[in-house]
């Protein structure tokens, strides 16, 4: 058996006048219980590192500032062209802000609509306009009761890479939800040739 009192006792005892041959003995006494306790560490944490499994690994694309930016910019000339001040916010897959741009005289309103409309888009991976029709149905499940963020009204698209949402658009500022979502529809169209 192990002595409780370790390699600290041995120290102390062996600059003592003890008996050389007790001292070998308690010496290779400590030596084997601090073997005896590394192999059984060892043997334990083998068991576990090799009994658990590895974390799962997730990958997805994820939408550059240099696309966000060209998105953006051509929203808002489309808008622009047809004489309506919007603004424009893409937000990445969890709904976070990637980039708001106010274009010149937008409404401040349209800074908070947009970003809410885009998080929904994201976040439910279908159009504002789609999420309206589909909580307008009498009886139908409304995820805006648990979550406040998100919008009703067109003007928000999912940004996407196959079936896989990789963020959120949209725009506010025309009068009219369908001239929203026809903005920030002409800035998926200026990016969607890369988005792959």
């Amino acid at each position: 058996m192990c002595p409780a009192y370790g390699p600290f006792y041995f120290e102390l005892n062996s600059r003592g006048s003890g008996n050389g041959a007790d001292n070998l003995r308690e010496e290779t006494m400590i030596r084997s219980c601090a073997l005896a306790a590394t192999a059984v560490l060892t043997t334990f944490t083998g068991v576990n590192a090799g009994a658990a499994d590895p974390l799962p690994t997730e990958t997805h694309k994820v939408l550059t500032a240099e696309l966000a930016v060209e998105a953006a910019q051509a929203a808002i000339a489309a808008c622009k062209a047809q004489g309506y001040n919007v603004t424009v916010t893409i937000v990445d897959r969890a709904g976070m802000p990637k980039l708001v741009l106010v274009g010149d005289g937008a409404n401040a309103l349209t800074r908070e609509v947009t970003r809410r409309k885009a998080y929904t888009s994201a976040i439910l991976r279908v159009s504002t306009g789609d999420f309206t029709k589909r909580v307008a149905t009498p009886g139908a499940f409304n995820p805006g009761v648990f979550d406040p963020q998100l919008s009703t009204g067109q003007g928000g698209l999912p940004i996407k890479v196959g079936d896989d949402t990789i963020g959120g658009i949209a725009a506010a500022g025309a009068p009219g939800g369908d001239k929203d979502e026809a903005c920030a529809s002409a800035g998926l169209a200026k990016i969607s040739d890369r988005l792959n």
